[in-house]
Parts: structure tokens; sequence; C-alpha cells
């Protein structure tokens, strides 16, 4: 019983470390106000800057590419792979 204590203690110690690293690289990536440190560009044209909605975007390839590519898009609400269906812009 001992040793099931312990290793319970053990595993959420882990998991909190875990935890906070990923926390604070989460920070660093989003608190740098520098778009080109954290780029992921495949073809040239489009990287992942924090922008999630229809209005930021300059084109539909643009939303496209955000909607593949990047984390927490808001631009395809049906989630038919299709973003930003009720824009009139494009």
């Amino acid at each position: 019983m001992r040793n099931i204590v312990i290793l319970l203690l053990l595993a959420a110690g882990g998991w909190e470390l875990y935890q906070q690293q990923y926390q604070s690289s989460v920070v660093e990536i989003r608190g740098d106000s520098d778009a080109q440190s954290f780029r992921s560009v495949q073809d040239g044209r489009y990287a992942c800057d924090g922008r999630q909605h229809c209005g930021q975007m300059n084109s539909r390839a643009e939303a496209e590419y955000f909607i593949r590519n990047c984390p927490n898009t808001k631009m395809d609400g049906d989630r038919d792979g299709i973003p930003c269906e009720n824009d009139s812009r494009f």
C-alpha cells in the first residue's frame, strides 16, 4: 500500500512538472510579437500567426491554409473543410 501511495505522488508530481513546462512554452509562443520566430510556412505564402477569424483573412486560400495547418481557428463552423462560407468578400 505504501509503495502505491509513493508511486501516485511521484506520478502527480511528474504530471504537474510536465504541465508547467507545457504552459510556459505556450506562453512564450503566444507572447512573442514577432511572427517570424514561430512561423510554420509550408508554401512560403502563409504562416500561422495567431489569427483565427474570417475577418482577419485576406483571401479564401489563406483561410483554407489556416484551417488545415494552424491551431484554434474559428472559420469552419460546420466543419466541412470550407472556411468563411458566409463571408461575402470571398
